[in-house]
């Protein structure tokens, strides 16, 4: 009976408590996705290319300003990270190319 209460306040308590905010909904459902797989990093934003570990608010910065890449291992010759980044992080990374439209 004791534990039948304790339950019912709990779930009383958490009725109250306030939604998480939109913005760590978006975080987390990023991680989420950096976690199932690659990312691709022509057009990943920047909050994705955060969820790569080692890489945080300057190399993401420095990751999309040297767009496009047409390999991945581009992101060291056009100044993004250092090799011993890429070095750490080349299998959670993709460079996909934009599909071209033929005529």
């Amino acid at each position: 009976m004791k534990l039948v209460r304790i339950l019912i306040a709990l779930c009383a308590l958490t009725t109250f408590l306030p939604a998480q905010p939109a913005a760590k909904k978006e975080v987390a459902k990023k991680e989420a996705a950096a976690a199932a797989g690659v990312i691709d990093i022509n057009t990943a934003d920047e909050a994705t290319l955060k969820t790569i570990p080692g890489i945080g608010d300057a190399y993401s910065k420095k990751i999309i300003a040297g767009r496009p890449y047409a390999r991945k291992d581009e992101i060291v010759s056009k100044g993004g990270v250092p090799q011993g980044v890429y070095d750490k992080i080349k299998d959670k990374i993709i460079a996909k190319q934009a599909a071209t439209k033929k005529k």
